[in-house]
């Protein structure tokens, strides 16, 4: 779909959405080891999920098309929002790292918001 932008590379969604992945990469590496298949695995599947899903639904030909795959990313925001929850619970990081990570959760969450909306409303 057009929208004006060369690539889903230039989207500042999308840019911030991969440096949340890195950021979830690194704070999910030093989880205790019984995690690797466990919580570690979730949130960087549901991190991963944000960026790749603002890139696919960037290439499709319909605004309807890419509003659905940005409502996975949204959703994944949610999933992920959840799972470093219990990880705080749990003391797998300390409260000042939860609060950085989230920060850029939630600006991502709120960016994919808003284009769900603008996609949805424009005619």
């Amino acid at each position: 779909m057009n929208t004006g932008v060369k690539s889903h590379k230039d989207l500042v969604v999308w840019q911030k959405a991969v440096t949340l992945s890195l950021d979830v990469y690194k704070l999910t590496n030093n989880f205790p080891s019984r995690e690797i298949y466990g919580l570690s695995s979730q949130m960087r599947r549901a991190a991963i999920s944000i960026p790749s899903n603002i890139a696919e639904g960037s290439g499709r030909s319909t605004r309807k098309d890419y509003a659905n795959f940005l409502h996975i990313a949204y959703g994944s925001t949610a999933e992920l929002e959840t799972q470093m929850l219990i990880a705080l619970r749990l003391s797998f990081f300390d409260i000042a790292t939860y609060e950085s990570v989230n920060a850029l959760l939630v600006e991502v969450s709120k960016m994919l918001r808003a284009m769900i909306e603008k996609l949805e409303t424009a005619v």
